[in-house]
């Protein structure tokens, strides 16, 4: 499959194969949230890059999980600590604009090896099981902010760090959840901010993310149906296994072979 330039996929002229694999990406990584909670951006970044690029990648799946996720929102925000929510938002507010710097200065094939790499370093923390189990404290929650947006900024990978940092407290698993949405929500507007002054959004950029979004919403709401029958046991490793073909398959190295 030839790499298309930017321009070309954001003008919405790519070829038939590349949109069903684009569009097959962004069914599996909403299936991986709706089924398990997480993984979206850690399947989608790695092959979405791989055939449009992560400058174009980025942003739209910002848009796309923005919206998806704004329907949990205002209950979180309700319960949510404000306090933490912003010491943490506080730390990223260093991390997005780094890892958008990032994104903007490093050349396609050294993004698509960084992006890889995060994958499976995230990966390997998730699986690890391994949480944080002390107080939380100002200088870690905003430490851990600043990881986070790091992750953000670059893959929109945000996520592990803080899951690690907070499910390891004793508050019940409904605050923590409200805390992590409040938080997402929060850095979402920075890292929109931040594309925005990095000019990385443009008009075009829509014509990849209404297919998108719609793919992305339709394996949401199957992989939601899918959990609710069998419950997470089972599927928290299949997204393990999907992130982990992610990450290793979109790998720089084996284009000659795969695209």
């Amino acid at each position: 499959m030839t790499h298309l330039p930017l321009l070309s996929a954001m003008s919405g002229g790519l070829p038939a194969g590349t949109w069903a694999f684009l569009l097959a990406v962004a069914t599996v990584a909403g299936l991986s949230r709706g089924f398990s909670g997480f993984g979206a951006a850690l399947i989608f970044m790695p092959l979405a890059s791989a055939v449009i690029g992560p400058r174009a990648a980025a942003p739209v799946l910002l848009i796309v999980d923005a919206v998806a996720a704004l329907s949990l929102l205002p209950d979180a925000w309700r319960r949510s600590d404000k306090r933490r929510v912003f010491l943490m938002a506080g730390g990223a507010v260093l991390g997005i604009p780094l890892g958008t710097i990032a994104l903007i200065t490093l050349d396609r094939l050294t993004m698509r090896w960084v992006i890889s790499g995060i994958t499976c370093a995230l990966l390997a923390l998730l699986v690890s099981g391994w949480r944080y189990h002390g107080r939380p404290r100002s200088i870690a929650t905003v430490l851990v902010g600043a990881m986070s947006g790091l992750f953000s900024g670059i893959a929109g990978a945000g996520g592990p760090p803080v899951i690690a940092y907070w499910l390891g407290s004793p508050e019940p698993h409904s605050f923590i959840r409200a805390n992590i949405v409040g938080y997402f929500a929060v850095a979402t507007v920075i890292s929109v901010v931040s594309y925005c002054v990095g000019g990385l959004f443009v008009w075009h950029i829509v014509a990849l993310c209404l297919p998108v979004g719609f793919a992305y919403a339709s394996g949401l709401l199957l992989g939601a149906r899918l959990f609710g029958l069998s419950g997470d046991a089972g599927f928290r490793w299949v997204s393990y296994a999907l992130i982990a073909a992610s990450g290793i398959g979109s790998l720089p190295i084996f284009d000659q072979s795969i695209w």
